[in-house]
Parts: C-alpha cells; sequence; structure tokens
C-alpha cells in the first residue's frame, strides 16, 4: 500500500443541504466547527445532527435525523459524519469505541429512512500518508475499514472515507469541500497540509534490494491461533528454522483437534512445545501464559494468527458482534503489544487480511479488526520496535479458504495460495522489516473487474495486470437509450409477458447460480427460497452487486430478503425495470373478502399422525371403526431411563406410576430436505415444529392445492402447541456442538406457526397459541375468525405434542391424574385417570362459497365455535360447569344453532372423578334439554 499525492483541487462547489453528524463530546468541537464552514463556505446548507455515541443504535439515529430533517425544504445533498473522531469507549461494548459503533449505526438508520446520498466518514490521524508521520490513532483505522466494506455493501451511499490533520485550517478547510465534491471519484483521501493524498495499490519493489537483515527465530516464539490452519504451519516453518520454544495459544489449547499431533511433529523437528489454552483478549490471563516461558528460551518474536469470524453483512451488525470480533484479533493485538515492547523482541508480526485492503461484503465486524493490526503496526515501526503486519490473501487448506469466503474468494479472482509459497513470503517480508505488505495470488482479469463492477475505483490504478483487465473489460455499466431506459429494459418491452417473466427469471438464476459457484441454473429451483439454495448474507450482497450490474438498476441491499425466491425477484425485476406493478409493496393494504356472519367455513384438507401407526385420516377412521387399541409401552429410541423414574408405588416421589401412553415411535424421522432445512438445524427442531411442517405440507397434498402455487398469498397459520424445552440437558456435550445457532428458532413455540409461513411463502398470520390441551381446538377457532374477517384467504390450522422427556408422567402422577395403564376412560365408570399421548393433526379450511367456486371438496365445516376460560373455580386445574355452558351456549350462537339441532357431541373428558361429573352436568345443562324420547 502507497500513498499518491493529488492535483491541488480547484474551488469547490458543494449545493443543497448536507447533514453534519456529530458526536456529542467536548473533544471534536474545533472540526465540528471547521467542517460547517467548510461546508458553508462551498455553498451547502449545513444541518447538524448531534449523536450520543456512547449508547446509539440505528433507531434512535433515524430518529434524530428525522426530527433535524423535519422543517427543511432544501433537497438533501450529502452526509458528512465526524462520529469517528470521538473513540470514547461504548458504554455497553467498552472494547468498541463508540464513535465507530455510531457510525455503524448512521448507515443502517439512513438505509432504514431510504436517504441514499453521498455519505463520507471523517477520521483524525487514522493514517500515516506522508512520510515520517506518526499514525496517532489505531482505533479510528477501524473506520476506515469498516468504510471498505460499507462501499461494497452501499455503493451508491458511501461517499468515502477523509482523514483529517489534527487542526483545521482556511486552506484545509478548502480542500475538504473539494473531495466531498466527489468529483476525483476518490474514496480514500488524506487531507494534509501539503495537499489531498490517495491511497494505490502497487507492486512491492523488493526485487534486487538488500535484506535489512536474515531473520532466523530463536528463544520463545508465541504464535495466537497456535493450533488452527495458519498457526500450525506458520509453527512448524518456525521449527524447521531453528525456534528453540514455540508456545501455541489457542481458545481450547491442548484440547484443540490434532494438537497432540502437531506437538508431536514440532518436537521431532527439534522445538520445545508448549500448548496453552489462553483468552488472549484477557490481558491479565495472557499476562501469566508469558510470564510462565522458561528463562533459557525468553520471549524473541510474537506472531499473531487468532482471530474470529462472525460474518453478516453491515444491515445485521451491532456494537455487540463488533466486540465479538475485535477482542481477539485487534484487543488482543493491543495486549500483546503492551505486554511485550520492553522485551526486546526480534519480531512482532500481524496477520492481517487482504479484506482490510479490498473489503468483502458481509465481513464488516471483521475488517475493522484487520485495519486496527496495520495501524499498530505503523505505530510499532514509528516507535522504534519491530513490526511486521501483512494482508494475507487465502492460504490452501487454512483459514478463510476454506468455507464459503474462501470459495467466494477463488471465484471472485483471490486465489488460495500454497502454504510453502506463503510462509517464504513471510521469511522475505521479516528479512526486508517491511511494515505492511500485501500478500496475495490474484486473477487479475477475474478480480479487477468484480471488484470494480458495481463501485469504480482507482485502488488498483497502478497494478499494470489490473488496468489491462479493465480496459480490456470496458467495465461500462448498462448503456441506456435516449430516454433513459437500459438495454435489458428495452429488449423486454416488446416481449409478451410470460416472456418477460422466462427471461427475468432466467436472469435471476443464472446469476444466483454464479454466485454459488454452479455451472448451470439448473439446481436453482425458481419456487424455492434462496437460502434454502444455499444463499447466506454475503452471497445475498453479490447477488444484489451483480443484478445492479446487469440491470442498470440500483437494488437495496435486502434484496433476497424481501423477494425471497428467484420467481418473485424476477417479478419485482420486472416492474422495477419497465415501470409496471406486478406486485403488491411491501407494507400496502389489501381489503379483504369479508364473508357473511353465517356462512360456514369448510374444512378442504386434513393430514394427521397418532399413535398406533395412524399416519392418514384413513388409518384413524379404520382404528376408531374397529375399536383398536393405539396405546404402547414406553418408546426405547429417546435415551428414557425407566428405572430412574418409574415406580408402582403411587406414593415415591420423582416417580411416575404409569409407563404406558400414546407414543409416535418413528417421531425422531424427519425429511429435512424437502423444506430447504440442514441437518444440523433440524436436529435442534423441536420434534413438534418438524411434524407439524410435515403435517402442513400433507394437507396441501391430500386437498389437491399446489402449495407453491399458495407463495406470497394470505394464507394463514395457526399452530397448538406446548413448549417442551427440547434438547435441555444437552449443553456442554458433543451432542449439543455447532448447534448454538440453531437452538433459539428450534425451540421457540412462535417458530413453530412462522416455520411454515416461512417455507412456503404464506403472508397471512401465524400464530402459535398454547392453551393446554385445548391448543389444537383453540388454533382452529382462531383460523376460522381469521378467515370470516378476511385477514387470511385460506388458513391451515392444527396442533401437535411430543413428549422428549418423560417430565409430564412425573408431574401428573403426583397430582394423582394419570391412568395407570395409559387409558383414559373418559366418563365411564372404570375411570382412574387420563392418559398422556402424542400425535399431530392438521385441518386445511376457507370459505365454504370459495372452497366450492375452487373445486375443492370439502370434508366437513364449521357454523360456529367459542372460547373462554373458567375464571375462578375451585382450583387453578378444576373446571368450571357454568363456564362450560357459557361457551356452549356462545358456540351454539355463533353457529345459529339450538341445542336440539346437535345430534352427536364429542366431549375432552379428564378420565377423573373431579373433572368428568362437571363436564357432563355442563353437556347435559346445554345439549341435553329440550329433546325427544326418541333423540337423547
Amino acid at each position: 500500500m502507497t500513498w499518491r499525492r493529488l492535483a491541488d483541487p480547484r474551488t469547490a462547489a458543494l449545493s443543497g443541504a448536507w447533514l453534519l453528524v456529530v458526536p456529542g463530546t467536548d473533544g471534536t468541537q474545533e472540526w465540528v466547527e471547521g467542517a460547517a464552514a467548510a461546508l458553508t463556505s462551498a455553498g451547502a446548507q449545513v444541518i447538524t445532527v448531534h449523536v450520543p455515541t456512547g449508547t446509539a443504535d440505528r433507531g434512535s439515529v433515524a430518529d434524530a435525523i428525522r426530527v433535524a430533517l423535519a422543517d427543511q425544504d432544501a433537497t438533501l445533498a450529502g452526509v458528512l459524519s465526524l462520529l469517528a473522531l470521538d473513540e470514547t469507549p461504548h458504554s455497553a461494548f467498552p472494547l468498541v469505541a463508540g464513535g465507530n459503533a455510531a457510525l455503524l449505526a448512521l448507515v443502517q438508520a439512513l438505509s432504514d429512512i431510504g436517504i441514499e446520498v453521498p455519505l463520507w466518514s471523517a477520521t483524525r490521524g487514522a493514517v500515516a500518508a506522508v512520510p515520517g508521520e506518526p499514525l496517532a490513532s489505531a482505533v479510528q483505522a477501524q473506520a476506515w475499514g469498516l468504510g471498505r466494506v460499507i462501499a461494497l455493501e452501499y455503493p451508491h451511499m458511501w461517499g468515502g472515507s477523509v482523514d483529517l490533520p489534527e487542526r483545521p485550517s482556511r486552506r484545509t478547510l478548502a480542500r475538504l469541500a473539494s473531495v466531498l465534491t466527489g468529483r476525483d471519484r476518490e474514496d480514500g483521501v488524506a487531507i494534509r497540509g501539503s495537499g489531498l493524498l490517495t491511497r494505490r495499490v502497487e507492486r512491492a519493489r523488493l526485487g534486487g534490494a538488500r535484506p535489512a537483515r536474515a531473520y532466523r527465530p530463536e528463544g520463545t516464539m508465541l504464535i495466537t491461533g497456535g493450533t488452527g490452519g495458519l498457526g500450525s504451519h506458520v509453527a512448524r516453518w518456525a521449527a524447521r528454522n531453528g525456534a528453540a520454544h514455540l508456545l501455541l495459544i489457542s481458545r481450547r489449547g491442548s484440547e484443540a483437534p490434532g494438537a497432540d499431533e502437531l506437538s508431536a511433529e514440532l518436537t521431532e523437528l527439534g522445538a520445545r512445545v508448549t500448548i496453552a489454552a489462553c483468552d488472549i483478549g484477557d490481558r491479565e490471563a495472557l499476562a501469566e501464559e508469558i510470564a510462565r516461558i522458561p528463562e533459557d528460551v525468553p520471549l524473541t518474536a510474537v506472531v499473531h494468527t487468532a482471530a474470529v469470524l462472525d460474518n453478516g453483512v453491515v444491515d445485521a451488525l451491532n456494537a455487540e458482534r463488533l466486540a465479538h470480533t475485535l477482542r481477539v484479533k485487534a484487543h488482543g493485538a493491543l495486549n500483546l503489544h503492551e505486554l511485550t515492547r520492553d522485551m526486546g523482541l526480534s519480531a512482532f508480526v500481524l496477520f492481517s487480511s487482504f479484506a482490510s485492503v479490498f473489503g468483502i461484503p458481509g465481513m464488516g465486524n471483521y475488517v475493522p479488526g484487520n485495519a486496527y493490526l496495520e495501524a499498530l503496526a505503523e505505530q510499532r515501526r514509528a516507535a522504534g520496535l519491530p513490526a511486521t503486519a501483512i494482508s494475507w490473501g487465502t492460504w490452501t487448506g487454512a483459514g478463510m479458504a476454506e468455507g464459503n469466503i474462501g470459495e467466494r474468494a477463488r471465484r471472485h479472482g483471490m486465489l488460495p495460495m500454497d502454504p510453502g509459497q506463503a510462509l517464504a513470503a513471510l521469511q522475505q517480508s521479516l528479512d526486508h522489516e517491511e511494515t505492511h505488505s500485501v500478500i496475495v495470488d490474484v486473477d487479475w482479469d477475474r478480480f479487477a473487474v468484480i471488484f470494480t463492477s458495481e463501485r469504480p475505483s482507482k485502488l488498483l490504478n497502478e497494478v499494470p495486470e489490473a488496468r489491462r483487465a479493465l480496459a480490456a473489460a470496458g467495465n461500462a455499466p448498462q448503456d441506456e437509450s435516449a430516454d433513459g431506459e437500459t438495454k435489458l429494459a428495452a429488449r423486454l418491452r416488446p416481449l409478451p409477458v410470460p416472456e418477460q417473466e422466462r427471461e427475468l427469471v432466467q436472469l435471476v438464476r443464472a446469476n444466483a447460480a454464479q454466485v454459488l459457484g454452479h455451472d448451470s441454473p439448473d439446481g436453482i429451483d425458481p419456487a424455492r427460497a434462496f437460502r434454502q439454495t444455499g444463499f447466506d448474507s454475503l452471497a445475498a450482497v453479490e447477488l444484489r452487486n451483480r443484478l445492479n450490474a446487469t440491470t442498470g438498476l440500483q437494488l437495496p441491499a435486502s434484496l433476497v430478503f424481501d423477494y425471497p425466491t428467484p420467481l418473485v425477484l424476477s417479478q419485482y425485476l420486472r416492474g422495477e425495470l419497465l415501470g409496471e406493478d406486478t406486485a403488491p409493496e411491501p407494507g400496502e393494504a389489501q381489503v379483504g373478502a369479508v364473508t357473511l356472519a353465517d356462512e360456514p367455513i369448510a374444512i378442504v384438507g386434513m393430514a394427521c399422525r397418532y399413535p398406533g401407526g395412524v399416519s392418514s385420516p384413513e388409518d384413524l377412521w379404520q382404528v376408531i371403526a374397529e375399536g383398536g387399541d393405539v396405546i404402547s409401552s414406553m418408546p426405547t429410541n429417546r435415551g428414557w431411563d425407566l428405572s430412574e423414574f418409574y415406580s408402582s408405588d403411587p406414593e415415591a416421589k420423582g416417580k411416575s406410576y404409569a409407563r404406558e401412553g400414546g407414543f409416535l415411535h418413528d417421531a425422531d424421522e424427519f425429511d429435512a430436505d424437502l423444506f430447504g432445512i440442514s441437518p444440523r438445524e433440524a436436529l435442534a427442531m423441536d420434534p413438534q415444529q418438524r411434524l407439524f411442517i410435515e403435517a402442513s405440507w400433507e394437507v396441501f397434498e391430500r386437498a389437491g392445492i399446489d402449495v407453491q402455487a399458495l407463495r406470497g398469498s394470505r394464507t394463514g397459520v395457526f399452530t397448538g402447541l406446548t413448549h417442551r424445552e427440547y434438547g435441555r440437558g444437552t449443553e456442554g456435550t458433543p451432542a449439543h456442538e455447532g448447534l448454538e445457532g440453531y437452538r433459539v428458532t428450534g425451540n421457540i413455540a412462535a417458530v413453530a406457526s412462522g416455520r411454515v409461513a416461512y417455507t412456503f411463502g404464506f403472508e397471512g398470520p401465524a400464530v402459535t397459541v398454547d392453551t393446554a390441551c385445548s391448543s389444537s381446538l383453540v388454533a382452529l377457532h382462531l383460523a376460522v375468525q381469521a378467515v370470516r374477517q378476511g385477514e387470511c384467504s385460506m388458513a391451515v390450522a392444527g396442533g401437535v405434542a411430543v413428549m422428549p422427556e418423560p417430565h409430564d408422567f412425573v408431574s401428573f402422577s403426583r397430582q394423582r391424574g394419570l391412568s395407570r395403564d395409559g387409558r383414559c376412560r373418559a366418563f365411564g365408570e372404570g375411570a382412574e385417570g387420563f392418559g398422556l399421548a402424542e400425535g399431530v393433526g392438521v385441518l386445511l379450511v376457507e370459505r365454504l362459497s370459495e372452497a366450492r367456486r375452487n373445486g375443492h371438496r370439502v370434508l366437513a365445516v364449521v357454523k360456529g365455535s367459542a372460547i373462554n376460560q373458567d375464571g375462578a373455580s375451585n382450583g387453578l386445574t378444576a373446571p368450571n360447569g357454568p363456564s362450560q355452558q357459557r361457551v356452549i351456549r356462545q358456540a351454539l350462537a355463533n353457529a345459529r344453532l339450538s341445542a336440539g339441532q346437535v345430534d352427536v357431541v364429542e366431549a375432552h373428558g379428564t378420565g377423573t372423578k373431579l373433572g368428568d361429573p362437571i363436564e357432563a352436568q355442563a353437556l347435559l345443562a346445554t345439549y341435553g334439554q329440550s329433546r325427544s324420547g326418541d333423540r337423547p
């Protein structure tokens, strides 16, 4: 990396209103006044917004901007942020500078409001742009790193980063105004008294230069991330080159996979090896490890390779996620620096990333830490201390080369390096005492074109191969016709609508396939959600950028989340390209069809799985017709230990006197791939969620309805379910490893309905209810109400129950509520309690008139329903007769029926001496009145 002087700027002319976003601290006042003067002198109207950097979030910043703009008539032309000047630690996450967190919130707030004018972020002393100049703030350098990611994710919003001198002057203020015009298309500028300077990448001029030394490791070399892919390569290199002792520090230490084998290999190479588990973000813990280094092999070198990845687009980040990655990468480096600066080291190597130089979409919390390392190296070198920061490309089989990031880097022309060649380059950097090097293996024909495709950049102007590649590609945006229409739009307009749609679907599929590295678009299902085909946040941004370049549109970063399938996205693109309304805008209200109050709701589909091998409504009817018994002994595939919780003695504490029930013995079986769910996520899902989504899919199959055709429709989902704490007790075990990210959505009851809506693209209400035994009936009641009121066109309604643990047996045994043999004999003379059972039942409902119009088979109709609560009964779990009579009468009234018109009643029945008489009395008091003797 080098700095090049720019030509002296012409007089700047700005227009419109500019937001000047400033921190609420006193130390920046001189530049607050200076920046306002620079904007005003250039002709801009200044609107100042004060942001409390220590606590700011996107919502509060957005509110402050809205208030500032409320009474303004001038057109907003730009935003200048001075937030990064405030290095005060964030109030909740002190590893993050409040100013940097506030800058992140500002970007998110501007996006939320829909403001897309150039945003410039100012720092002071974040770069050393002229020889001999001290780099004053490595903390503010993080804002430059964040900016490089923002530039790729928000190419039409980001103006750039500008580094200010210590004090403003008339000349430097004029230069600031000139930079803000953006006319030179430079997005990384340092303003100094001698002029303007900008960043460039150029080839290192080592050539035949004489090395300053021939570096050889001796004594102890401390390597962070020492048991990881990069750290282990460095350790082998050090052992081969004479290191007497290697202190390998990592989070898991000797428990890390392959640690023992690595130690044996290094020992065989002649080095003493110590592997230690240590959080390098903990200064005291790190100091203790350093203090343990034997005196006969003093510490002479530090190599910091450790890092934490937590990928996420800028829109999804916050101060907490910034702190998570900075703790190891940046704060760990600071701890190493402070603890070793007086030890006379011969090498202090910081492993940075090429992402810090070029930016990578989706790594907004990783790049700032790398920018900090490079700045720290500058500071150490200026202080006379050894320092070598290397912005590495990917290494074959190590670090970021593994997984999605490495694959995406390869597709973009950033090729993985052979570790042996990379280590030779490390040796060369140490021999020449380079402060900062960028070591990458690049296919410039690909990388240069892709890097500049969405946002032109002069960063590569001094790399001959990049210049040639860009010249050959032309890298021009979509040409426009005389009326401003792109070539793509002009080509589509005369085509019939179905052909337009086919073209755009194919365009989206082809670009999606390229993003995922597929050879053809055949594997991209037009109706399947992008996330289910392998898209993450990084891929989403890349697809957006590709479509921007292809269509000439300026599409939002949230594109694939707002329009989640190729089919839906192509419809949106058609509307944007041709100016036609193709679908309701997000949030656009639609008037639902409100039915007559007495129109029945039709049940047009049913799916179920119940004990006894019942897997269909036909199976259920057969069991009922034959009087079958589906109760069985406890399942043997759930890890339940009968000896631990069963006792025939009802008085035994912590035991159940029942050991039979209605079980789904195959509840562990699930076709995750059918629903685009990974095996790991499926493992973390409550079996109740798995069963309900399967049954929901089947209910459409049995109704003869193509569920894909309902994507985007106002179909509702109403689920009755009780939270079970699936997976409780597995924390810290091998079974739990890697599931943490899925446990929340896998266990929250609300997700049971939301997952069905998400998977099938339903946009009606999605509600999960837990009213114990009545949950599924309440779900049906709510679904019927929603369809009647026009809140949804049709609805899935049902309930599900699976017991991952036998705790319910113990609890109800204490209440003496269970039947000993698991069989409920409701209203019978031999009733001794109820039985616990499992199952899933799902219905599909719509208005009767719609069912007939659509030719759907009507299985039954719901004329009326009602719900209430027992109120103050004789105990929390005891039923209340009068309340039950009232809800029955209300349901009859809603159905416009009298009790005498009802022929058959299916009752709940508790099978207990307390509940059965109360329920029976309520039934007799309602349905049993005013009936003829021949119709009891």
